[in-house]
């Protein structure tokens, strides 16, 4: 089970989705949430042009900035979290962005799960850029909650995005809590059939998941550079409340360059995505 739980509450940008996401969460399973906010520590005045006390009081007070912008967070965070009989710990810190991102996936490494916001386009922030890191450097998965994610989380119908690839199977293996307490299960096939290994195919799949009392259906949709469209659509006539997948299966630079399943998701989507790497 998720019994220990890393939530990353951004601080600039919007909180309330990974707030309500992460409570209702903890609610639903038990689980104990570390709640970190990181006020990021910046400084766009030319040192060189500052005397030695200039610099101190320029950084001190970008620490200070930066301290407020996440405690603010968590006073957010903690309102919510008060009434809602849940175990969690909290805590605000401030960090230039290279060490805030070693620190929080140093952290994921030792918490089952991380909860953080899905990246919004339009925002320059390196809140848009730690929940990637931490897909790609905790080993652990990671729930992406959408900006437009309202209400409580629900995993009662979930999708599972499966090619027979390492990484689909590392999802699949990762969201198995979830989907033992789920109502409905859908395998949702995107990758053109005869690209999928014989010995995982999407039947394999749904036999292995019914030999564990799992019973899932199984939905193709046309392989194509608007697949995840589809998917969306789909997401709207299961009335699926969670999407499982594997993250970004091509480089990263050729995600970055030519787009691909991972990242529209995380640009598009309207659901939570559990995401393993």
């Amino acid at each position: 089970m998720f019994g220990n739980i890393l939530v990353h509450l951004p601080t600039e940008l919007p909180v309330r989705a990974t707030v309500n996401g992460s409570i209702s969460f903890a609610q639903s399973t038990g689980a104990h949430l570390d709640v970190l906010a990181i006020g990021y520590e910046r400084t766009i005045i030319p040192l060189a042009a500052l005397g030695g006390a200039a610099v101190t009081s320029v950084f001190e007070i970008e620490q200070a900035r930066a301290l407020e912008r996440a405690e603010a967070a968590l006073h957010v965070f903690d309102l919510q979290a008060r009434g809602a009989g849940i175990s969690y710990a909290s805590r605000a810190l401030t960090a230039v962005p290279a060490e805030a991102r070693r620190s929080i996936c140093a952290s994921a490494r030792v918490h089952d799960m991380t909860i953080v916001t899905q990246p919004q386009s339009g925002y320059d922030s390196y809140d848009n850029i730690i929940p990637k890191e931490i897909l790609f450097q905790a080993g652990k998965p990671v729930l992406y909650l959408p900006s437009v994610f309202h209400g409580a989380f629900s995993a009662r119908r979930i999708g599972i995005c499966w090619d027979g690839s390492r990484l689909a199977a590392r999802a699949l293996h990762d969201a198995m809590p979830l989907l033992c307490e789920a109502d409905a299960l859908t395998v949702i096939v995107i990758t053109a059939a005869h690209k999928v290994p014989a010995e995982s195919s999407a039947d394999h799949v749904g036999q292995y998941l019914a030999r564990s009392g799992l019973p899932a259906k199984i939905v193709s949709l046309p392989a194509s550079q608007s697949a995840h469209r589809g998917l969306l659509s789909l997401v709207a006539d299961e009335s699926l409340g969670l999407l499982v997948t594997g993250g970004y299966g091509h480089s990263r630079l050729r995600e970055r360059l030519l787009g691909g399943i991972s990242g529209d998701l995380l640009r598009a989507n309207i659901i939570p995505v559990l995401m393993s790497h």
